[in-house]
């Protein structure tokens, strides 16, 4: 039997794996500032073309999609915690 961690038993994701990361706000140039930063503090190996960029239909919201390689849930985490703590980010999935 191998061992296993109560992380490995939470989680359905094995580690690491590709993960899409989506913050959502006001189509504002400091929304996207926000969201790089963040990201860059926990991800620093930000690969080229891991961003995308989806304005709402009358451009007043704007979608960032940061797919990363997640090394662990505890990272997923503090990810969310201050992605959702943003006062420019409306919402995070």
């Amino acid at each position: 039997m191998a061992d296993s961690t109560p992380e490995d038993e939470e989680s359905p994701l094995k580690f690491p794996c590709e993960f899409p990361i989506k913050a959502m706000g006001r189509a504002t140039p400091e929304l996207e500032i926000a969201v790089l930063e963040i990201m860059n503090r926990h991800v620093p190996d930000l690969g080229e073309g891991s961003v995308k960029t989806r304005e709402s239909r009358n451009g007043n919201y704007i979608s960032i999609t940061v797919t990363i390689q997640a090394r662990s849930r505890d990272q997923l985490d503090a990810i969310y915690m201050e992605l959702t703590s943003c006062e420019h980010i409306v919402f995070a999935i």
